[in-house]
């Protein structure tokens, strides 16, 4: 069994342990009134403060009420508040990890009531629930972590001590956009979490209402600045295998999307991925060795894509046609099996290969991802009506420019919907008030240079840019982690990061 899948099955004793326990003790029609309110408050509460990361005072909630209820409503509210609140916010594989987190917060809180007989004053409630919510996030940490290469005690511990530094560094000369007083940023949320926990608590004592941030960023329009990438480069060249491919780290056997992916940041940083070998083999040798492994239209999409990065054909890879594949998933309301990321791939592909924007099957594909444009400016992996989130919004952009479309009123939206969505790091989450991430960055900045932004003048509140996150994200060894606490699929994060780095946006070409 592997080490995900041992994690994931514990998360899911503890929360069906916490439940069973709950259901056996048979609460009163009263008292489940009473949770189910304190849940449905704790998630709208962290939904309301979507806009500030890490601010949320769904941790007091739940360690208040398991200090007031006891242990079961404690446990209750904290794991309902974080599955109601993801439905805002959006629900992945995290959501119960982050209900066993927030749950156990309330057996703490539970455990503080029995310990101090319930008599502790505000002061110290407020310690108690910092400690609480310095404790959760490092049980988030060991969730990233077991999406990590590595999962090592020394991995854990590097991790660990990462999210735990502060650094402060100075903010470029006029940087610093109007009503932002600082002239220093800092990184490391995870560090100032005891404070924030801290005037969460207090705030709910006192009545004090928290008032979340808008953003305020400027842009401009003239052309992008692209950054040094030699760093990446060396990295993805040492990480090659001896059959020409890649794998998700160094080390790891070769994989079709992680070789596909390498070759796209090679041709955007000016390298001809036709040429990188180890072995005497290429990475165009191991995308067609795996050509018998790729199946549906978004395998064949990626790997045109590829092959146009290394300068061979789409048309005929390794004895397939990859294009007529394609065009054969198209769906009869001209989508690619009704989602904005395969049909934005769709397009990509067709352009690749030389089709123009007039070409119909690009050209009804924009119109179609047109019409899935949300209330909110952006677009999710699906369809209309589905969560915004920055990914599939950059690919979006990028397809409808591609695919010629001057629509201000959708274009402009949605590089709205990009710019609001930056974190005070400078950086994109995949969603608007998550973590900030390497691979969901490098798409929101596809998506400001494709809508004619320039990305390195996009700062919120006096911020870094989105290049600036990204350079900020290189490590020692030349590779971009995923994120402060994450170095998952390293060879992946790095070749998306380097074409954003190198200011390309799809297709690439060789």
């Amino acid at each position: 069994m592997s080490w995900p899948l041992a994690s994931f099955l514990l998360v899911g004793l503890v929360l069906a342990a916490g439940w069973l326990a709950y259901e056996r003790r048979r609460p009163s029609a009263r008292m489940v009134a009473v949770v189910a309110t304190l849940a449905a408050v704790a998630a709208l509460g962290r939904d309301a403060f979507v806009a500030l990361p890490d601010v949320k005072p769904i941790t007091a909630i739940a360690f208040v009420v398991g200090y007031a209820l006891g242990p079961l409503p404690g446990f209750t509210v904290g794991a309902i508040g974080m599955l109601a609140s993801n439905i805002m916010l959006g629900q992945g594989p995290y959501t119960p990890w982050q209900m066993a987190a927030w749950g156990l917060v309330g057996l703490a809180g539970a455990a503080f009531g029995w310990m101090s007989g319930r008599r502790l004053t505000r002061v110290p409630l407020a310690l108690a629930c910092a400690v609480a919510a310095l404790v959760a996030k490092e049980i988030m940490n060991v969730y990233t972590w077991t999406l990590g290469a590595s999962h090592t005690p020394a991995a854990f511990l590097a991790r660990t001590r990462e999210r735990m530094n502060i650094s402060w560094e100075p903010v470029a000369p006029g940087a610093v956009t109007r009503g932002a007083s600082a002239d220093a940023t800092v990184k490391g949320t995870t560090a100032i979490l005891a404070l924030i926990a801290v005037a969460t608590a207090l705030a709910l004592g006192s009545g004090t209402v928290a008032r979340a941030t808008t953003v305020n960023a400027h842009v401009a329009v003239d052309a992008h600045t692209a950054t040094s990438v030699s760093p990446e480069l060396s990295f993805l060249s040492s990480a090659q295998n001896s059959d020409g491919g890649f794998g998700g780290a160094r080390g790891q056997g070769s994989s079709e999307l992680y070789s596909a992916w390498v070759a796209m940041g090679f041709a955007a940083a000016g390298r001809d991925p036709a040429n990188v070998r180890h072995g005497g083999r290429s990475m165009l040798d191991s995308l067609r060795a795996e050509a018998s492994t790729l199946q549906g239209p978004g395998d064949a999409e990626r790997t045109i894509l590829a092959a146009r990065a290394c300068g061979a054909s789409g048309y005929s890879f390794a004895g397939r046609d990859l294009v007529a594949e394609v065009l054969r998933a198209r769906a009869p309301d001209n989508s690619f099996d009704q989602q904005v990321n395969l049909t934005a791939f769709a397009i990509f592909a067709l352009r690749a290969v030389g089709h123009s924007p007039g070409f119909p099957a690009i050209r009804e594909a924009a119109g179609w991802i047109e019409r899935q444009q949300n209330s909110d400016g952006g677009f999710s992996f699906g369809a209309h009506g589905s969560s915004s989130d920055v990914d599939d919004t950059g690919a979006a952009l990028q397809a409808l420019v591609d695919a010629g479309v001057r629509n201000a009123h959708v274009l402009g939206a949605a590089a709205a919907y990009l710019i609001r969505s930056q974190n005070p790091d400078g950086g994109y989450p995949q969603r608007y008030g998550g973590e900030s991430n390497a691979q969901s960055t490098a798409w929101a900045v596809q998506g400001l240079i494709a809508a004619g932004h320039n990305p390195n003048t996009v700062r919120r509140r006096g911020s870094r840019s989105p290049i600036g996150y990204l350079e900020s994200l290189l490590a020692p060894g030349g590779s971009i982690r995923y994120s402060r606490s994450g170095s998952q699929t390293p060879v992946w994060v790095t070749a998306q990061a380097l074409i954003a780095l190198a200011g390309k946006t799809f297709p690439v070409g060789p």
